[in-house]
């Protein structure tokens, strides 16, 4: 007996949202969607009971929550943290093809989804319980756990209770937006977190209770004379003019933008239907920006383990030294991303830099290597196991009655020619979004958005866009939807 066999009276019973049946009009597909977003919103701002006053101890995730959406210490803490990493064992294993699971199959996609959710529960105990139990990320009221009779174990076992809880709920939310609403959850929070952080690095004044000063009111107060410019060239490009970090988020949203046009363009032609002719584009981009999710959130796993691992051993010294939490120096310092300017700008005289300029180097070296690399793996594995692969690209083509004129009708020989172009444009495009991501951590945005965060909301957007205006074009002539299988 395998393994499938012996997992699946537990996967096949995992709690699951259903499918709808047939077509989902595309207002209740918004309403679902806005709903969903109304209700994330809703858990960012509840904050878990139990905690001491003043919160969370410092956000455990730092400068990934951007990516990795929640809220330091609300009940949605962990994010999409732990649907990220169960996603990158399942995409780490069915890349190895060692789980033996056909995602054509509907018997095998019940128990990948099964095993998904199921990885979700382990890694949110495995990411959880630490951040709990250990440090000092999450402090317990101690006079409330006396006054309550349970001791500070207990309380902290509320607490993760209610993380528990919230991680549950946002896996349940992705799923509510895959099938009943428009484009992806996960997506979708990050869209929402990113947005905030932007709103108020563009507005946030002190007045209002903000600990930053967005750059409208900080150049209100340049203007006027309010805020004064000492250095002058220096606090104009950083704080508080910011003209650096504006430079960097409008070159951002451009470069994206300009990148997901650019596009190889595969002429199609119904069988059937004589002048009836459409195209197949694989863009640039063609595994999307969200295996970028993959290889930050592998980062964050790798620093998670030498924090902990700081917190119980003494760790030598080219494994890793601590200050506050954060690496210094060893291992776990060059495996550390750099997030902002203050991590590798030395030479400007604007940041203070314990490193040698020799280590600085090197981590920016590593960490340009691990996204490139690791970019454009994890683009591979996302294409191969979300159905977007040359073979099932070909599938999909021939279902959908067209062809490639000056071709035989067979899916064989479409998936030939798809392999022309879709393994080199994957590899060369998750690459591509790697050093971009870096690039863009390295010279600051608007409102702290890391680099990776503000690349991932852009292209996702765009993304949006385009599913929304299919999904109003199909709305609008049922023929294309039952043409294209969209039903």
């Amino acid at each position: 007996m395998g393994w499938k066999e012996t997992a699946e009276p537990v996967l096949t019973r995992m709690p699951s949202v259903e499918r709808p049946e047939g077509h989902v009009p595309f207002k209740r597909k918004l309403a679902w969607t806005a709903g969903i977003l109304v209700m994330y919103f809703f858990l960012t701002n509840i904050t878990m009971f139990g905690l001491a006053t003043g919160g969370a101890g410092g956000d455990f995730y730092g400068r990934f929550r951007s990516i990795l959406a929640g809220s330091s210490g609300s009940i949605l803490q962990l994010g999409i943290g732990p649907i990220v990493t169960a996603s990158i064992v399942l995409q780490l294993l069915g890349g190895a093809d060692l789980l033996g699971l056909d995602t054509d199959d509907p018997r095998d996609q019940v128990l990948y989804q099964g095993l998904q959710k199921l990885l979700v529960v382990v890694m949110i105990c495995l990411t959880g319980l630490p951040m709990v139990f250990a440090g000092n990320y999450l402090p317990v009221n101690s006079q409330l756990a006396s006054q309550l009779g349970i001791g500070v174990f207990g309380l902290k076992t509320v607490l993760f209770a209610q993380m528990f809880v919230g991680a549950v709920l946002i896996l349940f939310m992705d799923e509510v937006i895959s099938k009943w609403g428009v484009g992806s959850g996960i997506g979708l929070f990050i869209i929402a977190g990113v947005s905030q952080q932007l709103v108020a690095g563009l507005f946030a004044v002190p007045a209002l209770g903000t600990q930053v000063t967005g750059f409208f009111p900080a150049w209100y107060g340049i203007i006027t004379g309010g805020i004064q410019l000492d250095p002058f060239i220096q606090s104009l490009l950083f704080d508080p003019g910011n003209i650096l970090a504006l430079f960097t988020t409008v070159l951002i949203f451009s470069i994206v933008v300009y990148t997901e046009s650019v596009r190889v363009e595969i002429p199609l032609s119904h069988a059937r239907v004589k002048g009836a002719r459409g195209r197949f584009p694989v863009k640039l981009i063609y595994a999307s920006v969200l295996p970028m999710i993959l290889v930050r959130a592998l980062q964050a796993n790798i620093q998670f383990l030498g924090q902990i691992l700081n917190n119980y051993v003494n760790l030598p010294a080219f494994i890793g030294v601590y200050s506050q939490g954060q690496p210094v120096s060893g291992l776990f310092y060059y495996l550390a991303p750099i997030q902002s300017r203050a991590d590798w700008m030395w030479f400007s005289g604007a940041f203070t830099v314990s490193a040698e300029p020799w280590q600085i180097i090197i981590r920016v070296l590593v960490d340009l290597t691990f996204m490139i690399i690791g970019g454009a793996i994890f683009a591979v594995f996302w294409v191969e196991t979300t159905g977007m692969g040359p073979e099932s690209t070909a599938q999909q083509i021939q279902n959908s009655g067209m062809q490639i004129p000056g071709f035989r009708k067979n899916p064989q020989v479409i998936e030939k020619v798809m392999e022309r172009y879709i393994p080199q444009v994957t590899v060369i495009g998750g690459a591509l979004v790697g050093a971009l991501a870096v690039l863009a951590n390295m010279l600051g945005t608007l409102g702290g958005v890391s680099g990776t965060g503000l690349l991932l909301t852009v292209s996702i957007t765009y993304k949006l866009y385009e599913e929304i205006a299919e999904e109003q074009l199909m709305e609008m002539h049922p023929m294309m939807r039952q043409m294209f299988g969209s039903d």
